[in-house]
This record gives structure tokens, C-alpha cells and sequence, in this order.
């Protein structure tokens, strides 16, 4: 797969403070939405992220895609079995926001008294983080099959 150019970040950083570093790459709703999309689900394609729950409209998303990729979050490559296709991937800047993301789904499923995070999820990783930080998604599978 050839991946393409990441276009030039935004030369105006609004100050040297790490959190507004931080909320001008992926500080807005939409694209913590699509990072928890790649990161915790492993979807990788347009049309999965535009199916979610959540409704994004198809510009938001893009807007929020190369928001990703310029900030270094996510890379954006052409599939090679369907050259019409783009497939998005977190990198490694990306993946370290996992704890984060999972901390975020964790404190929603222990105060959303209606969350269809699966029943154990919030006990589960607050008994063992690091479990969670490096098995997120076989984790996940397995407590949503339990609640099944």
C-alpha cells in the first residue's frame, strides 16, 4: 500500500500548553468519535465510520479524517485489492491515545444510567487497566458476549 503525503500541520498553535496541544488535534466530539471507531472497533473505512450510531454527516467526517492525519493520529492509504477505497490506520501517536479512550468509555459506563457499554466493562477495567490498554478489543468481545 502507498501511503499518502500527510499535508503540513497548522503553523498557529494557540500556546504551548500540552492539553491545548492536545484538544486542537482531537479535542472535539467527532473525532474522538472516529478515533474510538479505529482504536477500539478496528474500523478502517469511510462508509464504517459514517454508519456509526452518533449520525456524522459525510463533510464532518472528512474535515475530521484529515484533521487526523495532519495532527499524525491517523495515515490514510489507498486499498490495494479496490484502488477506489481509502483505508485509515492509527499510528503509534494514535494508539497511544488508547488509555485515554478507554478512561473516557469507562467513566460514561459508570455514570450513563442508560449505556450499552457492556455490563461488566467499567468493573472489568478499572480492576486491571493494563489488561485493558493491551487487549482492548478482545476484551471488549468477550464481555459483550457475556451480556448476550
Amino acid at each position: 500500500m502507498q501511503e499518502s503525503p500527510v499535508p503540513k500541520p497548522d503553523p498557529q498553535k494557540r500556546s504551548g500548553c500540552p492539553i491545548s496541544y492536545s484538544l486542537d488535534i482531537f479535542g472535539d466530539r467527532w473525532s474522538l468519535l472516529v478515533l474510538r471507531d479505529l482504536v477500539l472497533f478496528g474500523k478502517q473505512r469511510f462508509g464504517e465510520f459514517l454508519s456509526a450510531d452518533e449520525g456524522i454527516a459525510s463533510n464532518i467526517l472528512s474535515d475530521r479524517l484529515k484533521r487526523l492525519e495532519v495532527g499524525g493520529v491517523i495515515t490514510r492509504e489507498t486499498d490495494p485489492d479496490d484502488r477506489r477505497q481509502v483505508i485509515y490506520a492509527v499510528t503509534d501517536k494514535g494508539r497511544r491515545l488508547t488509555p485515554v479512550l478507554l478512561e473516557l468509555a469507562a467513566w460514561g459506563a459508570t455514570h450513563d444510567t442508560d449505556t450499552n457499554a457492556p455490563s461488566r466493562f467499567a468493573e472489568n477495567f478499572y480492576a486491571d487497566r493494563e489488561a485493558f490498554y493491551e487487549n482492548h478489543r478482545e476484551l471488549i468481545a468477550e464481555l459483550a458476549a457475556d451480556d448476550q
